[in-house]
């Protein structure tokens, strides 16, 4: 089943967040067969990076509190706050962002 998990980092965490950003990739290269889509949230201009978002197809909510507390940004204090939802595929359109 699907979960969207979505991170809002800490005021100024910026600097954190590069500090990790290496490890941060690695860890999500051992979820590669887990994860559907992610990807760092922007400001409106896209001259920040102001959160990440993720959405993991594992089996239960457990698994993806267990995804979101082993993730470098989540352990190092990035992240304000965390919203885990599970979520039901509807429209999918991939080709879309392909344009972007």
């Amino acid at each position: 089943m699907l979960w969207m998990i979505n991170c809002l980092d800490k005021p100024n965490s910026s600097a954190l967040r590069e500090k990790y950003l290496a490890t941060h990739r690695a860890y999500l290269d051992g979820w590669n067969d887990k994860i559907f889509f992610s990807g760092p949230q922007q400001n409106d201009d896209g001259s920040a990076f102001v959160g990440s978002f993720f959405i993991i197809d594992v089996p239960s909510r457990a698994e993806a509190q267990r995804f979101i507390e082993g993730e470098t940004f989540h352990a190092a204090g990035v992240f304000e706050s965390v919203n885990i939802r599970r979520l039901k595929k509807g429209r999918f359109h991939p080709q879309v962002a392909d344009a972007v």
